[in-house]
């Protein structure tokens, strides 16, 4: 036999229902639960490096300013000059070569990775 309670409710239902009437509010999950398959990752392209253009001949402009800026440098490499010309690197070693056989540099150290010059000062002259 079924009896009807005052709110409503069957007999054996008694328990279920919260305060003020209102049914648990059921919980709004974005992952799956357990043991669900996860996205893969996605990799990074990376750091992407802008390519160099570089001169592999002097033109006129840049043998001139060669000529007349390098030999004023304080510190004197291939990568140096390399980067402020906007020369390869082959080239700046083989001018460096020849600004120092002209004297107008001075070799400071020689290794077999790196050649350091120095600008010719009033010293070197005398």
């Amino acid at each position: 036999r079924v009896l009807k309670m005052a709110g409503g409710q069957k007999g054996g239902q008694k328990g279920q229902q919260q305060k003020g009437g209102k049914t648990p509010a059921k919980k709004k999950t974005d992952k799956p639960s357990g043991g669900g398959k996860a996205k893969k990752k996605k990799w990074s392209k990376g750091k992407v490096r802008d390519k160099l253009n570089n001169l592999i001949y002097f033109d006129k402009a840049t043998l001139d300013k060669f000529n007349k800026e390098v030999p004023t440098y304080k510190l004197i490499t291939p990568a140096v000059v390399s980067e402020r010309l906007k020369i390869r690197g082959s080239l700046a070693r083989r001018a460096l070569k020849e600004l120092e056989a002209k004297g107008q540099i001075r070799l400071v150290d020689k290794h077999s990775k790196l050649v350091i010059y120095t600008r010719k000062t009033k010293e070197d002259q005398a």
